[in-house]
């Protein structure tokens, strides 16, 4: 598929906000300390990426009972879930000078009976290959298997057309504000769940 950018301006791909608050000291620690000892921008994403990907717990796969938003936040507890994942991955990325962006799809978590619901992932642009790559930092587990690849993308989930499922191409500089209002307007995670965003704020044409 190809990728198709919200902005064409790469530094809002850069940006420190509210969500992807990076200059939070946290964040800053985490961002050097995977820096460390690193030889080139694309060890560093991987770095980064199994790092979110296998160090910060999916709610789901641990019963969690924290509602994560922004990168600090999730840093902290150690847990979020899939957009929650998506914005520490944001920052880290970001503090460490790579650009990234948000993507989403559009899933069925179960069968075909399953509501559909908003899945929350990643691109980042590497400058040394020109090239930007999705990424999915949910969480391994049985069934899943992401990876960081360079040429054929290796997500969470594969998209089931017969499911009425979506690859959404654009890779948006902010967080959907769907997915924001979800996060922040739940108390808990039963909460959530049942609040689960089943479509972007943003129309795609």
């Amino acid at each position: 598929m190809e990728l198709r950018l919200q902005s064409s301006n790469i530094l809002e791909y850069l940006e420190q906000t509210k969500i992807v608050d990076y200059h939070h000291p946290l964040v800053i620690k985490a961002a050097k300390e995977l820096s460390t000892n690193v030889s080139n921008e694309i060890e560093l994403a991987l770095i980064i990426y199994e790092y979110v990907r296998d160090k910060i717990s999916h709610s789901a796969d641990i019963e969690g009972k924290a509602v994560t938003c922004c990168a600090s936040e999730v840093l902290k507890i150690k847990e979020g879930i899939c957009y929650a994942k998506s914005h520490l991955l944001a920052a880290l990325m970001r503090c460490n000078g790579i650009p990234c962006g948000f993507c989403y799809q559009l899933l069925r978590l179960e069968n075909e009976e399953s509501p559909l619901v908003i899945h929350g992932l990643n691109a980042i642009y590497l400058k040394s290959i020109n090239k930007w790559i999705r990424l999915d930092s949910r969480g391994n587990k049985s069934g899943v298997n992401a990876q960081f690849l360079l040429e054929k993308e290796k997500l969470a989930f594969n998209i089931r057309d017969e499911f009425d499922e979506i690859n959404y191409p654009i890779v948006f500089s902010k967080p959907d504000f769907n997915v924001i209002a979800a996060l922040e307007n739940s108390k808990s995670l039963d909460e959530l769940w049942a609040n689960l965003p089943s479509a972007l704020y943003t129309k795609i044409l």
